[in-house]
């Protein structure tokens, strides 16, 4: 990061342009205090990937582990004769 004063901002206004595009930031002071800040401007398309870790830095996402899978109980083997008797008992034919 560069600091320099109004004055010379002014008098080397490409100077300055030149480091910005090279990706410095640079301070305007006057009298010695900062007032405001040359930055160079992100590209445009920032990959996916990038956008998502500036994100989890700044707090506002946050990555879940994987989702526990649901454990499937199987249904219980019954002979096929049991099976159709105990239907046939449930619906009063037996």
């Amino acid at each position: 990061m560069t600091a320099v004063g109004i004055r010379e901002a002014k008098e080397k206004f490409s100077h300055y342009i030149k480091m910005v595009q090279k990706g410095a930031t640079v301070v305007i002071t006057e009298r010695g205090r900062p007032v405001g800040k040359i930055v160079p401007i992100a590209a445009k398309r920032t990959p996916i990937s990038e956008r998502v870790r500036r994100l989890e830095e700044n707090g506002v996402l946050e990555i879940a582990g994987p989702k526990p899978v649901a454990k499937v109980t199987l249904p219980l083997a019954v002979p096929t004769s049991s099976a159709q008797r105990y239907l046939q008992e449930d619906r009063g034919n037996g």
